[in-house]
């Protein structure tokens, strides 16, 4: 697409080109934290009046932004891994199936404590199956949901081999004697920058809150090639700054529920 702009004279004008991008479909990779600490308990109930875990809310998520990513384009395709001390793949195709998704998310299960996990297993992963991605002119993803307060995860990759981009999202508990989640979250950080090819978002919340894992799932729908960097994201904006002063809720995350 070709622009003209202008000048203030009408004797001077430039142009310049848009050159066009190919916006390719995704290639995505979910690997869950299975470590005890994702049974931990969070402040949502279930259908059935007890208390969600991570994991529970982590099923959720995911299956949530499956449907949504397919809605927006149904030939994203999607695989699964876990975290214990290192990552494993649950199934190595990639496929859209909704079916055969639900099945693999809801046969996920804990293990006991594993310590630090070692992600360059899941960058090794991660980085075959993106040469395979990219033969068939697809990008290649990684969303890493971890649960761990007391273990930094730790990795051995070269800095210069970046073939996707990884998205994370951590769950933690409060700082104290037996943790550090600061720590850990500087941690996966660095791995973030370290090997994402484009721009890759990190996520945390140590509110125990499913809504709050639900909301950051619902950023990283978008799409890596259209993303602005993680600092100029305001969205989603809370809902009592929309309010008049006079009509303002006592909770930033409260939504008005008609009696009508």
């Amino acid at each position: 697409m070709e622009v003209v702009v202008q000048g203030e004279s009408s004797d001077v004008s430039s142009k310049y080109t848009l050159n066009p991008s190919r916006i390719c479909n995704e290639d995505i990779l979910l690997c869950v934290d299975v470590d005890v600490e994702s049974l931990v308990e969070m402040k949502s109930t279930g259908s059935n009046g007890r208390p969600l875990t991570r994991l529970d809310s982590i099923k959720q998520a995911i299956l949530m932004f499956i449907h949504a990513k397919l809605s927006i384009n149904p030939d994203h395709r999607f695989a699964f891994a876990t975290l214990s001390k290192s990552a494993s793949l649950l199934r190595k195709e990639f496929s859209s199936e909704v079916e055969s998704a639900v099945a693999a998310v809801m046969g996920l299960s804990a293990t006991s404590s594993c310590g630090p996990a070692d992600l360059t297993s899941l960058f090794q992963i991660a980085s075959h199956e993106a040469k395979k991605s990219r033969a068939q002119n697809r990008i290649f993803r990684v969303i890493l949901i971890y649960c761990r307060s007391s273990a930094k995860p730790h990795h051995q990759w070269p800095i210069n081999r970046k073939l996707f981009t990884l998205d994370v999202i951590y769950l933690h508990d409060k700082p104290g004697p037996d943790n550090c989640p600061q720590e850990v979250y500087d941690a996966l950080v660095e791995s973030l920058e370290h090997v994402s090819e484009y721009e890759g978002y990190i996520h945390e919340s140590g509110q125990g809150l499913a809504r709050v894992l639900y909301r950051h799932m619902c950023v990283l729908l978008s799409h890596p090639q259209q993303r602005c960097p993680q600092e100029y994201v305001d969205i989603p904006k809370s809902l009592t700054k929309k309010l008049p002063a006079s009509e303002t809720m006592p909770c930033d995350d409260s939504v008005p529920v008609s009696s009508q």
